[in-house]
């Protein structure tokens, strides 16, 4: 057999997810759970927003929780639980009818004393119905619609303890009502026995389905199961007479003791009813739904309304996910496609398997105090965005080329790239020839010619290395003004450069607010804004001129975004003092901190958010004391201008 090579075998596609179906998006997903992120959102509630709203061409849970509440308004909007009481009022109308028909010709004494019992019958449908059981009918077909009231009495109370069963007693005969009865009996007993925990009741049970099975058709396989089953259903039979006034629920009390004509019924579906609720408390036994529609619905058919509506909440519960320990995968794909449709749970596996991708592809981790963050690999993933997004508005400037180029003159970093046009590197030769021979070879071979597709150059590095502090402004301002995401993705920006480019360079991000705090990428991304007063410029250049001491041989660097003058300073005990206006003091600590930046040679350049004139006089003054420069971009080319004059400052 070796050699031969293995078959395959297709045939129709049956059910289960699409095989063809499309992988979930987990960059579209990615960038949605970054920006909430960078707006202040923890990354656990970034990914349950975008499970709620959904990606492009899958509905979220928010639109499927919708669509269930809009189903269950929908029944109840459409039925009403009227059905069996006034299908029972019309048979008696009907029979009473008749029989005054057949009585009217007669002029017997006893016709007319029929006529008088007929007309002296009690108003209420139960109280009459009651008052005829002993009557002897001398219509004939009074006498079946009659007979008619007591079948159906009997088949709408068990078929809302026992789904089918109103179909399946349809021709009811004296056997059927005793063989019933004799079910009943047995089944409490058995109900009885196991509450009272005897040795013998998996015989008992056994036993039980021998004779009786054919009115399980779920086919239950122990005593647990039944009792699920049955009290589920009578459960639902009595929200179902919760739901109904009280007057109507007296009338079918009044009325069941008619069923089949045998008050034995009642009794034992009582004694059933009482033994499932204690055996199942957990069993929504107490709530109640208001149906307002025009379609009628007998007992049977109000218990399986009033199980969808379970079943609808229950759906509901699933997809909103608000409950300890939720999980995509408790939905109930089968309630959830019998209620919406197809297209339904097609969503929702669309949803668990985006759900189950981003965490196997390992884009979120575990903090030490059991807290979702987002992983290194995720912040990697968002600075490439960030980084994206700024060089895309540097290539919008007239005249200025790709600045993420690695070096215009340097060492080579061992490193290419496909070539761009307006590119100066040196080509990577061997990778350019070994793309076009591979191009060839792909097209059949031939005479190898190099397309400017194939070509790659190779990037170099600079030999100097610079010792970079972003400081940024965390001030409640920025989160006021809508300034807090741009400055988390221009960090972003700075930090991927920085990290994948020049990778010898020492960035150090550094946040102020009424302190400043020096903080990792991850920390930086997840910070939420908070209500502090206070702009301590003095605290974060003191420690922007820690880490460039870190660094003597390094060219330091310092950018600073800000929108708004200092209005704290550090004192030597650690606490910050806030004055508004700034005081003379935090005025004089800061400008010294710039005098310091300036004898150690670092190039400052202050990115200034807003026009605010105080604002502007003293970032330019400092621009001034430092030898640096201001720059007031707005918050969309924030990260364009932070990159762009990082790059500049190194090439110079």
């Amino acid at each position: 057999m070796t050699g031969i090579p293995e078959g395959y075998s297709y045939g129709p596609w049956h059910d289960g997810p699409d095989p063809l179906a499309p992988p979930a998006d987990l960059r579209e997903a990615m960038d949605e759970i970054g920006r909430e992120v960078l707006d202040g959102a923890s990354p656990r509630s970034a990914l349950e927003e975008i499970l709620r709203r959904g990606t492009r061409g899958t509905a979220g849970l928010d639109e499927l929780t919708r669509r269930v509440w809009q189903e269950r308004a929908a029944l109840q909007r459409r039925h009403n639980l009227d059905g069996t009481l006034n299908e029972v009022r019309g048979l008696l109308d009907e029979a009473l009818a008749e029989e005054r028909r057949a009585l009217f010709p007669d002029p017997d004494d006893d016709a007319r004393f029929r006529e008088a019992q007929l007309d002296a019958l009690p108003p209420g449908t139960a109280a009459a119905v009651r008052e005829l059981a002993g009557y002897e009918w001398v219509s004939e077909e009074a006498g079946r619609n009659y007979e008619r009231i007591r079948d159906l009495l009997g088949r709408e109370l068990l078929e809302s303890r026992f789904e089918g069963m109103k179909d399946a007693l349809r021709d009811t005969t004296p056997q059927d009502v005793e063989r019933v009865n004799q079910m009943l009996t047995d089944l409490n007993a058995l109900l009885a026995a196991h509450a009272q925990g005897f040795g013998d009741v998996d015989e008992r049970f056994a036993e039980f389905m021998r004779r009786h099975g054919d009115f399980f058709p779920e086919n239950p396989s122990s005593v647990e199961e039944l009792v699920d089953a049955l009290a589920a259903r009578s459960a639902a039979a009595q929200r179902m007479l919760n739901s109904m006034t009280p007057e109507q629920r007296g009338e079918l009390a009044e009325l069941s003791q008619q069923a089949f004509g045998d008050p034995r019924l009642a009794d034992q579906l009582s004694t059933l009813d009482s033994r499932l609720r204690s055996m199942r408390p957990g069993e929504d036994w107490t709530s109640a739904g208001r149906f307002r529609g025009q379609d009628p619905l007998g007992l049977g058919e109000g218990a399986a309304a009033m199980t969808r509506l379970a079943e609808l909440d229950a759906v509901a519960e699933q997809l909103g996910q608000s409950y300890p320990g939720a999980r995509l995968e408790d939905i109930d794909l089968e309630a959830l496609e019998r209620e919406l449709g197809a297209d339904a749970g097609v969503d929702a596996r669309r949803l668990a398997e985006l759900e189950r991708e981003l965490r196997a592809q390992g884009l979120f981790e575990r903090a030490p105090d059991g807290s979702l963050r987002l992983s290194p690999k995720a912040v990697r993933r968002l600075g490439e965005a960030a980084l994206a997004d700024a060089v895309h508005s540097l290539r919008g400037r007239t005249g200025e080329r790709d600045t993420t180029a690695a070096g215009t003159a340097g060492e080579p970093s061992g490193s290419s790239r496909p070539w761009e046009f307006g590119d100066t590197q040196p080509w990577a030769v061997s990778r350019t020839v070994r793309n076009a021979v591979l191009r060839t070879a792909s097209h059949g071979g031939g005479a190898v010619r190099l397309d400017v597709a194939d070509v790659e150059i190779a990037e170099t590095e600079h030999r100097s290395r610079a010792a970079v502090a972003l400081c940024v402004d965390t001030s409640w301002s920025m989160v006021a003004e809508g300034r807090w995401l741009p400055m988390k993705r221009t960090a972003l920006a700075l930090h991927q450069l920085i990290s994948t480019r020049y990778r010898n360079d020492a960035l150090q991000l550094i946040t102020f607010g009424r302190h400043a705090a020096t903080v990792e990428i991850g920390e930086l991304i997840g910070l939420d804004g908070t209500w502090e007063q206070g702009t301590n410029a003095h605290h974060a250049l003191l420690l922007a001129g820690r880490h460039l001491r870190r660094h003597p041989g390094a060219q330091p660097v310092v950018l600073m975004v800000t929108d708004g003058e200092p209005t704290a300073h550090l004192e030597p005990d650690g606490h910050a003092e806030f004055d508004y206006p700034p005081s003379p003091r935090t005025l004089g600590k800061t400008l010294a901190e710039v005098d310091a930046m300036a004898r150690m040679g670092a190039a400052l350049t202050v990115f200034r958010l807003g026009d605010e004139p105080r604002l502007t006089a003293f970032v330019d003054l400092l621009a001034r004391r430092a030898g640096g420069r201001v720059l007031a971009p707005d918050t969309d080319g924030l990260g364009a201008a932070v990159v762009s004059d990082y790059l500049r400052t190194r090439r110079s």
